[in-house]
């Protein structure tokens, strides 16, 4: 039975566990903690007595006697989180040695690609989210060659995105804000890989942005794009930017869309200081090679939709 401090929490973020299908709904499971939605309520509201006790009886899961502090379970997150950044920070530290001192040759060798240092990067993201969540891959016989440029795209859900896909061992250029740049250490390495730089709301920069993905995609490179240009922040799919797929039909690339599945469950945007526990799971679809950049777009969005719906 809930108590009564339950019951008035129930009126600000529970109620959304009522069983309509188009809603999201509100969890807490012994396992996986409290689902992305639950914690992103439960930030923002903040109204919740740290006496409160949420009981897992509320998600079918577990015996009615099992409880736990949702202010627990907040430190636990939180703890985690705190782990996570120090194994991220040692692992950046470890590598970027020989990143440096492979960047020359590099640029001599292998201007455009730069295998090297996504290798290296590769490696940090694999030590990095190994102790914390496990990801499962599906359809890696659509990844084109390591040699063939290609446009890519996925839905994005959390900072964990860039993690996730960088271990799949392709050397595709992310675009990133200007100001990540500025951050010492992964800065560097993002400047090393070949990382696009780009200011939002800029027009010029934008323009200057694609410019550069032809020109990478012209010498050999891949590009990587989250056409929704933000991060969702209840799981929903957003609309797609055209940047990619002019991009992709202007050079003539197949598009390879990728669905992400779980990463804003575990580090729900906007709540970067948690790591919630759970699993991965990236699928790469078949490549999409079409002239019109609205088909493109339309074509690779619904496929990651679709997969979202059966899926999540």
């Amino acid at each position: 039975m809930v108590d009564a401090k339950l019951g008035a929490a129930q009126k600000n973020f529970l109620h959304i566990s009522r069983a309509h299908d188009h809603e999201p709904r509100c969890y807490f499971s012994p396992n996986e903690g409290l689902n992305r939605y639950c914690i992103s309520k439960l930030y923002n509201l903040n109204k919740l007595s740290r006496y409160v006790v949420a009981k897992s009886e509320l998600a079918g899961a577990g015996t009615p006697d099992a409880s736990y502090s949702l202010s627990e379970v907040k430190l636990s997150l939180k703890v985690r989180g705190v782990c996570f950044y120090a194994v991220t920070a040692m692992a950046a530290i470890s590598l970027i040695g020989f990143m440096i001192v492979a960047h020359p040759f590099v640029l001599l060798f292998d201007r455009y690609r730069r295998k090297a240092q996504h290798f290296v990067a590769k490696l940090w993201a694999a030590a990095t989210v190994a102790p914390f969540f496990k990801i499962e891959y599906e359809g890696l016989e659509n990844l084109p060659s390591h040699d063939a440029p290609a446009v890519y795209v996925s839905n994005h859900q959390s900072f964990l995105d860039i993690c996730t896909l960088l271990t799949l061992g392709r050397s595709f250029k992310f675009i990133s804000k200007t100001a990540i740049f500025l951050f010492p250490i992964i800065g560097w390495a993002m400047s090393m890989m070949g990382t696009i730089p780009l200011k939002r709301m800029d027009s010029r920069s934008q323009l200057e942005c694609l410019k550069r993905c032809m020109d990478l995609i012209g010498n050999g490179a891949s590009v990587f794009f989250f056409p929704e240009g933000t991060r969702s922040k209840d799981g929903k799919l957003g609309d797609f930017k055209k940047g990619a797929f002019s991009v992709a039909a202007k050079t003539r690339v197949p598009i390879v869309p990728i669905t992400l599945i779980g990463t804003g469950g575990i580090m729900p945007a906007g709540m970067e200081g948690v790591v919630n526990s759970g699993s991965v799971k990236v699928i790469i679809h078949k490549p999409i090679k079409e002239n019109d950049p609205e088909i493109l777009r339309q074509i690779a969005r619904n496929t990651i939709l679709d997969t979202l719906k059966l899926r999540c």
